[in-house]
């Protein structure tokens, strides 16, 4: 049935039959089904030409919708239980994030075509297998990064991101939204932040060793109620929305929007500008309580942006913060004295401290690099293991929830092969088969600690992707691998049928054309894909497991 992600039991007809509906399927929806069936209607009414009513009194639907907890062949109310037959289609979701998800494996059974915004041949009568499919994810928490403040992705590419994701079950959006190279969502007391802080006069173009540069000015942001329409569009979908503004380093578009927020004791913060290179910039935010009063302000109107229910975790970076400023500052060391913390690390901890107790106190849990477990962390924060698994692995063994997400592993930003074709080609070979290997829990934790891994995710940061045909290349197929490792059950990493797998992308490479992604193709990337002559950062030989 080459479905991906591969679900848990999925038993076709021995007899090869197939459920044929006529030119105007019925479609019936029981209570708590309504947001599937306007799902179905919109996306595979356009491209099958269907209206899928309702059925009237009496009359049975094709295709029935309905909410059963517990009853949908899991306990979660992300599992689900698909029956085709000869009485048609029966989609049984324990939540309605689960009838969700099995309306997607619906999607993949139609075919390709069902992918398309209007019908290819307006004549096609649509079949589906007779089969059974039992299903639920093993992890609550599976995610993408997109970093938007390196490169700012509008709108409307980040909803059809929303509906990539969902495509492959994927039910976490983990947007960085600031950063030293610009800040991108609209915070109302403060209209300078993207004002000026939005924007920036030119871009390096390739790795920062590159002497390249693109002189267009690069920039944009996301007003409130672009976020709002986000939110709202990705709850329809189940998929949540985690948001980040990093502290205290990653700052330096935040600075050269006000410059009172920088050590302006050691820097003429004034003269800075929103950074135009890549890397991590020296201008870090300074420890006063007058920056913890202005991010405060920052992250009241980001709650209400970002509401619980939809979005309970908030991001606040909390990585690769240099410290010579500080140890410049007579006002930064004046600062480690009174709060009596160790030296600049410690000031570090105590931004992040101060911002878990804040959000606690209003509903919201931190997560953070995992820098951040370096001076300790209240119980409800979070860690995004990046630098290995071993901030994953200590965080899990303290208590601490966590997200794995090793750049060694699942950086979506690092080549997909060693040829010189890759585009601006960082870090080491991620290869399609790699990524499916991607094992989110380490076998050295112990029973106990493993429950507090959450999920996983792929980081897609975006130095080197200047648009949304470069940030496609390098997340798919990848995508499509990753979103199985998080959601199937696999065997260990060595035992998984890497072959059985790459068979069924052949399938899936025709649904992501008609959905207009531009994939890197498995023959390697086509003559527009490549970048020749720009420079990146490749690592050679394999990766450490760290």
């Amino acid at each position: 049935m080459d479905l991906i992600p591969l679900p848990e039991s999925a038993v076709p007809d021995p007899q090869g039959r197939r459920y044929a509906f006529g030119p105007e399927p019925l479609l019936g929806a029981g209570p708590g089904a309504e947001g599937v069936a306007r799902w179905l209607r919109r996306e595979v009414g356009a491209a099958t030409g269907w209206g899928l009513p309702a059925p009237g009194a009496g009359a049975r639907g094709d295709v029935r919708l309905r909410i059963e907890a517990g009853g949908a062949g899991g306990p979660g109310p992300e599992s689900y239980r698909l029956d085709i037959g000869a009485d048609g289609v029966e989609l049984t979701g324990g939540g309605a994030a689960g009838l969700f998800w099995g309306a997607q494996t619906l999607r993949q059974l139609l075919g390709p075509e069902a992918y398309r915004r209007a019908p290819l041949r307006p004549d096609r009568r649509w079949s589906l297998p007779y089969a059974t499919v039992v299903d639920g994810p093993r992890f609550g928490w599976r995610g993408m990064m997109l970093d938007v403040a390196r490169h700012f992705m509008p709108k409307a590419g980040v909803l059809r991101y929303i509906d990539l994701l969902a495509a492959h079950k994927l039910n976490v959006l983990h947007l960085h939204l600031t950063d030293d190279q610009g800040w991108r969502v609209e915070i109302k007391r403060y209209p300078k932040l993207t004002g000026a802080g939005a924007w920036r006069a030119r871009s390096r173009w390739g790795h920062r060793a590159s002497p390249l540069w693109n002189d267009t000015p690069h920039g944009g942001y996301y007003t409130q109620d672009d976020i709002r329409e986000i939110v709202a569009y990705a709850a329809e979908r189940h998929v949540r929305v985690v948001p980040e503004i990093d502290i205290p380093g990653h700052s330096q578009a935040a600075i050269a929007a006000h410059p009172e927020l920088g050590n302006t004791d050691v820097v003429d913060t004034a003269a800075l500008g929103v950074w135009d290179d890549w890397g991590i910039s020296e201008n870090v935010l300074a420890p006063t309580e007058e920056v913890l009063r202005f991010y405060e302000g920052v992250f009241e109107e980001l709650l209400d942006l970002f509401p619980a229910e939809v979005s309970p975790f908030v991001h606040v970076g909390g990585d690769e913060c240099p410290k010579a400023q500080w140890k410049a500052s007579p006002a930064a060391q004046a600062r480690i004295a009174e709060l009596g913390v160790d030296g600049e690390d410690g000031l570090q901890s105590w931004f992040i401290r101060h911002f878990d107790g804040w959000l606690a106190a209003r509903g919201r849990r931190l997560i953070g690099w995992d820098e951040i477990l370096e001076g300790g962390l209240a119980d409800g924060a979070a860690v995004s293991s990046w630098r290995g698994y071993a901030g994953g692995i200590a965080a899990a063994e303290a208590g601490h929830d966590v997200v794995m997400c090793p750049e060694q592993q699942v950086y979506l930003d690092h080549r997909q092969a060693g040829g010189a074709d890759e585009p601006m080609p960082i870090g080491y070979v991620r290869s399609l088969e790699d990524v499916y290997r991607f094992e989110p829990v380490p076998p050295k934790l112990s029973p106990q600690a493993a429950a507090h891994v959450l999920g996983a995710q792929a980081n897609v940061w975006t130095e080197v992707m200047e648009n949304q045909d470069r940030v496609d290349y390098q997340v798919f197929p990848r995508l499509a691998a990753f979103a199985e490792t998080v959601w199937s059950r696999l065997p260990e990493p060595e035992s998984r049928d890497w072959a059985g797998f790459e068979a069924r992308t052949t399938t899936h490479y025709a649904r992501l054309d008609a959905l207009g992604v531009e994939y890197r193709p498995p023959g390697g990337p086509l003559p527009w894909q490549r970048r020749p002559g720009v420079r990146g950062r490749p690592i050679e030989g394999g990766p450490p497991i760290v």
